[in-house]
């Protein structure tokens, strides 16, 4: 992992940070570029660039504690009607920090932030084989 991330640099507690959680484990704060007001960020304190960098145990924590941030979202000034969760995983998915996090994006009706993609509808012959390849690779 680069140690100079600007996470690794929060952490630290050499660059500033609106914390909003921290445990031995993870540290929530608000995000500096948010796309809705109360957009948090959930990091673990290990290193780990990638999922597969990231020890499992660590990887449920970050949403153990998304879930907590969601609900204390709702609750707070906020006030949000739901949430989303979103964890870009390389830089095709749009990671931008090559540090893990969870994004703990609030939402409110009509405040512009949505998926804009178009499912497909792909042939059940075709759904079936990639869970056979995927199911192949997890006995790896």
């Amino acid at each position: 992992m680069d140690p100079y991330t600007i996470f690794a640099e929060i952490i630290a507690g050499r660059a500033p940070a609106s914390k909003v959680y921290e445990d031995d484990d993870v540290l929530a704060f608000m995000d500096i570029r948010p796309l809705t007001p109360g957009h948090l960020l959930v990091v673990p304190k290990m290193a780990a660039r990638s999922l597969a960098e990231l020890d499992p145990a660590i990887g449920g924590k970050l949403f153990q504690v998304g879930q907590r941030l969601a609900a204390a979202l709702r609750a707070s000034e906020v006030g949000c009607d739901g949430v989303n969760f979103f964890l870009a995983d390389g830089v095709t998915a749009g990671q931008e920090v090559f540090h893990v996090h969870l994004h703990v994006i609030p939402r409110t009706a009509g405040d512009g932030f949505g998926l804009r993609a178009r499912p497909t509808h792909p042939r059940r012959a075709d759904l079936d084989y990639l869970a056979t390849s995927i199911r192949g690779a997890l006995n790896r």
